[in-house]
């Protein structure tokens, strides 16, 4: 999918030839924001892979730690106060004055969160690197391991709140004919084949578009603008959506592609199925919508 950064104003993907040819811009900053999972189905730091190589010029965006509300338990991810997001990205050297693309080593939907993150926090001028680390090492660009050396910045957040809804919310999204809710969990764990989040199955009515059935699986890059439209058919055309996942991190990746697609009325379930599991009143089941 061949997007460009347009002047001062950024669409949500970039290409790996864009980046390389502007890697020495002084007001470009790249984000490495890679967490792994592991065997047992917990998080890791992509820390200590982006000490061993990282793409030029790139800081690392940490997900699990800075940029995630100490409130919580860990394993939430939940979007952090405005003041820890704006002393996060201010360490990175982001402010008013630059443009980001941020990257990760797996399905972009750790990228994609940091870049909605940006969003909720009043920042436009991001986009994710389409394909992330994946198409850059398979390409041969260079790697660095060398720390990025930007000037100092001070980030002014200005929250959207809109951005990001509860759980109160989307019980009273289930009534309303004008909002579609996305899950973007994977297809066996939507249906309920499969229980990764407590109880089996999804938020009732939930229409599912997996985060990896928006990708190729090879390149990690997302598929092409038509069939992206067709993965999303009948779901565009709702007034308002909100997608969700496990823990609001695929679901990012939901979201961007609807903001690629032009739909500009998208919220994230931040809490998710770990915040909705955990209340045994909540509503859940299984199966397909039709």
């Amino acid at each position: 999918m061949a997007c460009v950064m347009m002047g001062a104003g950024v669409e949500p993907l970039v290409e790996a030839d864009w980046l390389h040819e502007h890697l020495e811009d002084p007001d470009l900053r790249i984000l490495d924001a890679t967490v792994f999972i592991t065997p047992d189905f917990s998080t890791e730091s992509g820390r200590a892979a982006w000490e061993r190589g990282h793409i030029p010029g790139s800081g690392f965006a940490d997900i699990l730690g800075d940029l995630s509300d100490p409130a919580y338990p860990p394993f939430m991810t939940m979007a952090p106060p405005a003041e820890q997001f704006a002393v996060a990205m201010s360490r990175l050297g982001v402010w008013d004055g630059t443009r980001v693309v941020i990257y990760d080593a797996r399905e972009n939907m750790w990228a994609a969160r940091v870049w909605w993150l940006l969003r909720a926090f009043g920042f436009d001028a991001a986009a994710v690197l389409d394909g992330g680390w994946t198409t850059w090492v398979a390409e041969g660009r260079p790697v660095s391991t060398d720390p990025p050396a930007h000037p100092p910045a001070t980030f002014v957040p200005r929250p959207r709140p809109h951005l990001f809804v509860g759980k109160a919310d989307v019980f009273a999204a289930m009534d309303d004919p004008d909002t579609v809710i996305v899950s973007a969990l994977g297809r066996r764990s939507h249906r309920g084949e499969i229980s990764e989040y407590g109880r089996a199955g999804h938020i009732p009515g939930a229409r599912n578009v997996s985060a990896f059935a928006v990708i190729d699986k090879q390149t990690q890059k997302y598929l092409p603008e038509p069939v992206l439209r067709q993965r999303f058919a009948g779901i565009l055309d709702a007034p308002q959506i909100i997608t969700y996942c496990g823990g609001a991190i695929a679901a990012c990746s939901d979201a961007l592609v609807l903001h690629l697609l032009g739909h500009r009325n998208v919220a994230v379930y931040d809490g998710s199925l770990i915040e909705w599991n955990s209340d045994p009143t909540t509503p859940i089941e299984v199966g397909e919508v039709t």
